[in-house]
């Protein structure tokens, strides 16, 4: 068996035995138990990767063919980069935090885990996919879950929130397809056979008027799961509404896919069209970032700040993938990176705060650093990451990206590289008045001085958590490097 297909096959091994487990206590072991195998599945492949990446310099390593539709030329085709791989352990990661963070999950238990890991799987295939067709497939599989999890397992305006996020990914979808299709039509351009293979598509010169019209479909298609403004009011209403753990496979991961489709897909087989539309889609992209900064502030509601700081901040990576340099599209892996990681590490804490004090209304909270003072100093600690505080992953990724950024001679670029870096300063804002609400002063209930502290399996998914915010931080060269060496077959490609 290939070291990438059991990242699909594992998943489905787990739901197979979630379907004969028995009430909660088996439920969430055997999901425990997959997770952690998932996760060791996805250090193996880094140190396996690394061994195999120092003798052989392929573009995807780890590479499997196997016939699909044959009267189409649809494969089974998946392989690995550097990139691909950080973003699998950020998916493995975030899982298990998520499963940990859902231990006394007592609704429909066995359901909510199996929908749980019909999501991570669709992603593991997602990343692993260089045949469009089966992407794409994959990426289906990834989003349906979700209207389940929220509607079934959501709190407010479930039902709603649940319909007005599939609908916007599902339309989407629509537009994804259309311009996959356009793609794979013009994928004989230079006289082959039509294809879907990501690597023999970037051999061929798609003609300049077909990537005007097909580049700005499939940037659409993708960036609105990565919330794109103005596509991106479906993602402030989900988090609201979503059970924490998927708050956090839906900030951490889910959204994930949206940036790396725009870079695997839109950027690398359609550079022409790219290079046409970037300005407009820069401007949208500044917007989402300033906008989003903007909106975190005037929302008293921790579950909406979060998912607003999170429309900035993949604004931001939009952002850097735009700018068509190796620095900036640096910035935007670890960016998706560094995201992923505390966005997820804020839902777990806001789950954690709500599941004590019933509220996640920041002017009726007060004072907990005095009650629950690690999960507040944990919240202090992912604030002063998300801000960009050197030390922590934020700050290595927005510095690539401004670097990058700046880099370009026109001025336009310049300016728009100025007005997204003063989000920086609207970020530090809104982190630093829900800190000195909600866990600074007198306790404002006296109900919250008996709260419990973290116990240990919420340490445990805090702790997954932190340390790659920490050492990303501390320790980027490594990462940053293997990003970079992954970089440059497709900033030859676009360049």
């Amino acid at each position: 068996m290939d070291i990438l297909s059991l990242f699909v096959i594992l998943p489905v091994i787990t739901i197979l035995v979630l379907v004969f487990a028995k009430g909660l206590k088996q439920a969430r072991l055997v999901a425990m138990i997959g997770s952690v195998v998932q996760l060791a599945m996805a250090i193996n492949l880094l140190f396996a990767y690394f061994r195999e990446r120092a003798v052989n310099d392929s573009i995807m390593l780890f590479s499997k063919d196997l016939v699909w539709f044959k009267e189409f030329n649809i494969h089974y085709n998946i392989g690995v980069d550097g990139i691909s791989v950080v973003l699998i352990l950020l998916t493995a990661i975030v899982v298990l935090a998520g499963v940990f963070i859902s231990w006394k999950m007592e609704e429909l238990p066995k359901e909510f885990f199996i929908s749980l890991i019909v999501l991570s799987t669709g992603v593991y295939g997602f990343f692993i996919s260089i045949d469009l067709f089966t992407m794409f497939v994959f990426y289906e599989i990834a989003v349906i879950p979700m209207y389940l999890l929220i509607g079934i397992w959501g709190s407010g305006p479930k039902e709603y929130s649940a319909m007005k996020l599939t609908l916007m990914l599902m339309g989407a979808s629509a537009v994804l397809l259309v311009g996959i299709l356009g793609i794979y039509f013009n994928s004989n351009a230079d006289g082959g056979p039509l294809t879907f293979n990501i690597l023999e598509i970037a051999q061929v010169n798609i003609p300049f008027e077909a990537q005007k019209l097909f580049f700005p479909l499939t940037f659409i298609g993708f960036a609105v799961i990565g919330a794109l403004f103005p596509f991106h009011t479906w993602s402030p209403d989900g988090h609201a509404s979503a059970p924490t753990a998927v708050s956090m496979l839906h900030a951490g991961v889910l959204m994930k896919l949206g940036g790396y489709g725009v870079f695997r897909v839109a950027m690398f087989l359609l550079p022409a069209g790219a290079m046409h539309w970037s300005w407009f889609f820069i401007i949208l992209s500044a917007i989402g970032v300033i906008y989003g900064a903007f909106a975190a502030i005037k929302q008293t509601d921790l579950k909406y700040i979060n998912a607003y700081s999170s429309v900035s901040h993949l604004g931001m990576v939009l952002f850097a993938l735009l700018m068509l340099n190796k620095t900036a599209w640096n910035g935007a892996i670890l960016q998706s990176l560094s995201h992923g990681f505390m966005t997820a590490l804020f839902f777990a804490l806001i789950g954690m705060i709500y599941g004590r004090t019933h509220t996640r209304d920041i002017t009726k909270l007060g004072g907990l650093l005095k009650v629950i003072p690690f999960i507040s100093v944990i919240y202090v600690i992912g604030g002063l990451a998300s801000l960009g505080l050197p030390g922590f992953s934020g700050f290595v990724a927005e510095m690539n990206i401004f670097v990058g950024a700046f880099q370009h001679d026109n001025m336009f670029y310049r300016v728009a590289t100025i007005v997204s870096v003063s989000a920086i300063v609207v970020t530090a804002v809104y982190i630093l008045r829900v800190v000195g609400i909600m866990l600074m002063g007198p306790v404002k209930n006296e109900a919250f001085l008996q709260l419990p502290d973290a116990t240990w399996y919420e340490k445990a998914g805090i702790f997954l958590l932190l340390i790659p915010i920490v050492g990303i931080g501390v320790l980027p060269f490594w990462l940053s490097e293997l990003v970079m060496a992954s970089l440059q077959p497709f900033i030859q490609g676009v360049l």
